[in-house]
């Protein structure tokens, strides 16, 4: 059953996430070290978590074995909480990844899929797809766009597969792909 995720899953959610993305392009980008891997994607993906729970936009299933964190139109969240996450070398790769995607962001309101990941216990129940649609329904129901992006070539066709589209591409500092519906 979809949940709307509360404070008291953030536990369950990060931990599912981080090992979800750990050979994902952009946090192994954003973190390469396997070493501090686990500690810095936690802190990553715990800051996601906070910054949307109270909006009541993280949908997850099954004790967060899949999540969608979305972020309402026109929510501006300063980094300034991740200052004290990570050492100025990792906070100089994230804050380089995120003004490259936001440059290729559209410009009038959307709904944007920030997370999207499940437990690789839990991968092919098409949770993924479900908690996702949650937040879909939401951006329909406001008539806006929903935007996302994906670093993995194979995640352009899965989204591809749920009616989004490529609008955009990022070269640098690695390649990654924006995508609407």
């Amino acid at each position: 059953m979809i949940t709307v995720a509360r404070p008291e899953d953030r536990k369950a959610v990060v931990d599912a996430l981080v090992v979800a993305f750990e050979q994902d392009p952009v946090l192994r980008y954003l973190f390469p070290d396997d070493e501090t891997y686990p500690r810095y994607a936690a802190a990553f993906f715990g800051v996601c978590f906070d910054k949307r729970v109270h909006q009541r936009t993280v949908w997850t299933i099954h004790d967060g074995a899949a999540t969608a964190m979305w972020e309402p139109p026109q929510v501006e969240h300063p980094d300034d909480n991740l200052a004290g996450e990570f050492p100025e070398d990792v906070l100089k790769r994230v804050r380089a990844y995120d003004e490259a995607v936001h440059a290729a962001l559209p410009k009038e309101p959307f709904w944007y899929l920030g997370v999207l990941g499940t437990h690789p216990d839990f991968a092919g129940r098409r949770w993924a797809q479900a908690v996702m649609h949650a937040g879909l329904d939401r951006a329909e129901a406001d008539g806006l766009p929903a935007i996302l992006e994906t670093s993995k070539p194979a995640n352009v066709e899965f989204y591809r597969k749920a009616g989004w589209r490529v609008v955009n591409e990022i070269a640098d500092p690695l390649p990654v792909w924006v995508m609407r519906r």
